[in-house]
């Protein structure tokens, strides 16, 4: 990836977070986590993250929430968000597709499927980014 990216993971199961972080830990990448999505907004407004991996079912804020805060906000709404959850009903994913998800995948996963999901997201804001310098060249 030659970029070292910054992921938030958002999931308040520790064997989650843990599976999730020691993957992208591998690829070379800095991973913050957060337990729900009020510890979420807080990340995101101390250190903006690169990537958002989140959880729909969480105490507190859940994931949907979340994501409404998230893309409501001029600020943050640009930043990608792949929701990893339980939650596979039809009406769940179009909601988070409604919302702006980048990618949906539920569990159980493969953390595999998901790094490749991760690379893909993480490439497109990097190319998207080299767009818009060579735009203003």
């Amino acid at each position: 990836m030659g970029i070292s990216h910054c992921v938030l993971v958002v999931d308040d199961h520790p064997a989650t977070v843990q599976l999730v972080k020691s993957a992208l830990e591998g690829l070379g990448m800095e991973v913050r986590t957060a337990q729900n999505g009020a510890e979420c907004l807080l990340a995101v407004d101390k250190r903006r993250p690169d990537l958002i991996i989140l959880d729909v079912m969480m105490p507190v804020m859940d994931g949907f929430q979340t994501l409404q805060v998230l893309q409501q906000s001029p600020e943050v709404k640009d930043i990608p968000v792949i929701m990893l959850t339980a939650r596979s009903d039809d009406s769940d994913i179009a909601y988070g597709w409604r919302w702006g998800v980048s990618s949906y995948l539920t569990k159980p996963f493969s953390v595999e499927h998901l790094v490749a999901l991760v690379r893909r997201v993480l490439e497109g804001v990097a190319q998207v980014g080299l767009d818009e310098v060579q735009q203003a060249l």
